[in-house]
């Protein structure tokens, strides 16, 4: 398989800096990724921003049904040229895609390098389409890895590691250094995978609450969780919320960092039915 290098010289083409486009094209890595996914035949995965395709390639070996969601119009034009069998390429926004839908699956897998200006939108799509992402696999910068893979009370804890820790297992893979990508980022990377839990980690009455929820308490870290919370008034008045993180059992003068996926979701919970709109 060419190079990175190679495939861009072939087209005239330079890596968009302004896109965040560092190319993986190290094997032995790329067959990892693939086999973290452990894809089945015909088994629909989405890979986004498949680039020049390098890790296309090797998901497609695996005999899936491979749908590559691509903005950059010079890479469709690589992607058309390269002709990688079994492979539908879709002219799609990777921050704003239904997975499902464009894999035309009621469940599919979701894998891709990402740029790391879009990680944190990538993910939140993740969560949002958890009914049909049974299991992700992405190249992340490092230090969101390890924050992701991180348990409660430390500094690496943060808001997506406490909502996706009730839906999804996290598990860091291993390390990918930089010059391994072309051309290398300033940063070390690493593989996450994401494994949707057969159940959720603790029930919550409400989703889109539980999200906003957690969302507020790590709005302003430095604060207690009384102080954070109180600062979403869709959560509701200072006495609900005293009265909720009584009901749970959480001490209010805590701080977010310190609460499990577990913790967030008995408030939640503890808040009561979400009223009628």
């Amino acid at each position: 398989m060419d190079t990175p290098r190679d495939i861009l010289q072939r087209h005239g083409l330079r890596a968009k800096h302004s896109w965040g486009q560092n190319f993986l094209g190290d094997p032995d890595i790329l067959e990892a990724i693939a086999d973290a996914l452990e894809l089945r035949e015909g088994e629909p995965v989405v890979e986004l921003g498949p680039g020049l395709g390098h890790l296309t390639r090797f998901l497609a070996a695996t005999g899936a049904r491979v749908t590559a969601v691509e903005k950059d119009r010079d890479m469709i034009a690589v992607l058309g040229k390269e002709a990688i069998p079994g492979v539908q390429v879709v002219d799609g926004n990777a921050t704003t895609v239904d997975f499902a839908k464009v894999a035309g699956a009621p469940e599919v897998k979701v894998a891709g390098n990402l740029p790391y200006h879009l990680t944190s939108s990538i993910l939140f799509q993740v969560l949002e389409q958890r009914a049909t992402v049974t299991r992700a696999v992405f190249t992340l910068q490092k230090e969101v890895v390890d924050r992701l893979a991180a348990e409660p009370g430390g500094r690496d804890y943060g808001l997506l590691t406490a909502i996706l820790g009730l839906y999804f297992t996290s598990e860091n893979l291993f390390d990918v250094d930089a010059h391994r990508f072309h051309p290398p980022p300033k940063v070390d990377s690493a593989v996450l995978r994401l494994i949707r839990r057969p159940t959720p980690l603790a029930p919550v009455m409400d989703g889109a609450r539980f999200i906003r929820l957690v969302k507020a308490g790590f709005a302003q870290r430095r604060k207690t969780l009384i102080n954070s919370l109180k600062s979403d008034k869709t959560l509701g008045t200072q006495e609900q919320l005293l009265k909720a993180l009584e009901t749970a059992g959480i001490d209010p003068i805590r701080r977010a960092e310190t609460l499990s996926s577990e913790e967030f979701a008995a408030i939640e919970r503890a808040l009561g039915p979400v009223a009628a709109p």
